[in-house]
């Protein structure tokens, strides 16, 4: 069900993912409406799955997790009950913090992030390759990240 927003609706979900720690009073000025309204707003978009959640993001580096890398996975078979299991078996990976399935020559994308290049290793030899189903798997070392920008490009639209 697709849920109908207003232009006060657009400039929350716009403010909330600038700043997610904003007060509900400071949201309600910069959008310009009282807090006892806005903060209704807010529990409808949460109740409606537009707000999934807020989180804070970490500096990866700076806590010793150096290596950001890339796994093409290829299955040896697509039905949907090896798909739902290849999944499951991918959200039991601490290694693996994105999972794309894709369509084309690679099944899924895993974005795998690890202290050091022997720990991405171990995890390609110890539990990926050796996983059910796996039939390939490519991988690319990232040289730098260039953008990272996990916002929504919330532009109102009416």
């Amino acid at each position: 069900m697709k849920i109908r927003l207003d232009a006060i609706d657009w400039h929350i979900l716009k403010e909330l993912q600038a700043d997610g720690r904003i007060t509900n009073v400071e949201l309600a000025r910069r959008v310009g409406i009282s807090a006892p309204p806005c903060l209704r707003r807010v529990r409808a978009l949460e109740e409606a799955g537009l707000i999934r959640g807020y989180r804070t993001l970490l500096d990866e580096k700076q806590l010793g997790f150096d290596v950001t890398a890339f796994a093409m996975v290829g299955l040896h078979s697509q039905t949907e009950a090896d798909l739902l299991a290849f999944e499951t078996q991918v959200e039991a990976w601490p290694e693996v913090r994105e999972s794309y399935m894709l369509s084309g020559e690679v099944d899924f994308l895993l974005k795998c992030v690890v202290p050091d290049l022997q720990s991405f290793q171990n995890f390609i030899i110890r539990d990926l390759t050796a996983a059910p189903n796996v039939d390939n798997v490519r991988t690319a070392l990232t040289i730098r990240q260039t953008k990272n920008e996990a916002a929504v490009p919330v532009e109102h639209i009416d």
